[in-house]
């Protein structure tokens, strides 16, 4: 289970703390545990400082603690503060970027039986597209739609999600395709044949959480060429 460890202090020598943080990172590195750290200042309070440092576990923080290089920092951090710090163990029960969950509900809506909906609740408005196989943008949500809806009457398809990173404004998703040919596609009648194909796909998002850009790579040469689209032209 994914542990992180919650520090208050107050400080006015923040400048001294920060370099302080960076002096523990260039000396720990290969040895420490810790995966991820945030450091904030409270907005009413500027002296009142908190840490986020996230670990795999909470054995690994406890290893990460016993460090002779944390021990040293945690002295000289003491001689920044002004009296102790507070240390509150949390143990992480729920961890999900929004976004990320954002990107798994495209794809899923994506390969849904039935009509496409709205989807305004994803994309926004004038959300951009970019596939390298369209010779321009596909720009707005009206746009993306008939895209969309061009792919689910071509094929029956499902998405797998081989893996979805998240950081800030933007996802990126690795993907595998499996669908079966039923119908027109780019002039190919259907073959009723299963196809596979894998790509990625990286999400930038707006302010108001919605999908505002598309950037697709996917091996749409192979795809048709699973089509036969490719043999006369290989004769």
């Amino acid at each position: 289970m994914t542990f992180v460890q919650l520090i208050e202090c107050r400080t006015s020598r923040i400048d001294e703390m920060n370099r302080l943080m960076d002096t523990w990172v260039e000396q720990t590195r290969g040895k420490r545990t810790a995966t991820h750290t945030v450091v904030g200042k409270d907005r009413s309070d500027a002296s009142h400082i908190v840490e986020l440092v996230e670990f795999p576990s909470y054995e690994e923080a406890m290893r990460n603690s016993r460090l002779p290089e944390t021990d040293r920092i945690f002295r000289d951090m003491l001689a920044l503060c002004d009296g102790a710090p507070v240390f509150t163990d949390l143990d992480v029960v729920r961890d999900e970027p929004l976004c990320a969950a954002t990107a798994r509900r495209l794809f899923e809506t994506l390969a849904a039986p039935g009509e496409l909906p709205a989807m305004n609740d994803l994309l926004a408005e004038d959300c951009h597209s970019h596939d390298p196989v369209n010779p321009q943008d596909t720009i707005g949500l009206d746009a993306l739609r008939r895209e969309f809806d061009m792919w689910r009457g071509a094929f029956d398809f499902a998405f797998t999600v081989d893996d979805l990173i998240a950081q800030g404004d933007r996802a990126c998703a690795r993907w595998t395709w499996n669908a079966v040919h039923t119908g027109d596609f780019l002039g190919i009648a259907p073959t009723g044949k299963q196809v596979t194909m894998s790509g990625t796909t990286l999400f930038r998002f707006g302010e108001d959480g919605k999908i505002a850009e598309l950037w697709w790579q996917h091996d749409q040469l192979g795809l048709m060429a699973q089509l036969g689209a490719l043999d006369a032209l290989e004769g």
